[in-house]
């Protein structure tokens, strides 16, 4: 009973500015060499104090030191960070905003800090047997973007 009010209560005329559903996790990857340790944790302390992390579902999934190399040889001061949030517009957000891209973005940058890539991957949703044996994949609140001032309009 309460989906169908629900699905009611959700359909619009078609003026409707509300966000698409935030429930299709995601990884973001950022891999390659660092630098500057010094500035990479000043970067770090700020996206930290941002709160937008916090505010758009964001948090680590790993630390961004090798526990153990099985196979080849990683290059120097080469990093692996993973940062997963409840949906693409979320990560989406985090990287759009003004904050992110006009006060900490520049901290890593001119001379670089570190080379790297930063990529986003769908998550696996969870195998059938390992329901009830891992987490479940899946948030259990909501994090409004619509707060977050994006740089250059979007």
């Amino acid at each position: 009973m309460i989906t169908p009010l629900l699905m009611m209560a959700a359909a619009t005329d078609g003026t409707s500015t509300a966000a698409p559903p935030c429930d299709s996790p995601v990884v973001m990857v950022i891999a390659g060499p660092t630098h500057d340790r010094e500035r990479m944790a000043a970067y770090g302390k700020a996206i930290a104090d941002s709160k937008l992390y916090e505010k758009l579902g964001g948090y680590y999934i790993n630390i961004p030191r090798p526990l153990a190399t099985f196979e080849g040889t990683p290059p120097a001061g080469y990093t692996v960070l993973m940062v997963r949030f409840p949906c693409l517009a979320n990560a989406q957000a985090f990287w759009n905003s003004k904050e992110y891209q006009d006060k900490i973005k520049p901290l890593r940058l001119d001379p670089s800090a570190g080379d790297y890539t930063v990529t986003v991957y769908p998550e696996a949703p969870l195998r059938a047997d390992l329901v009830g044996k891992v987490g479940d994949n899946g948030y259990t609140a909501g994090f409004d973007r619509s707060g977050i001032e994006q740089s250059n309009g979007k």
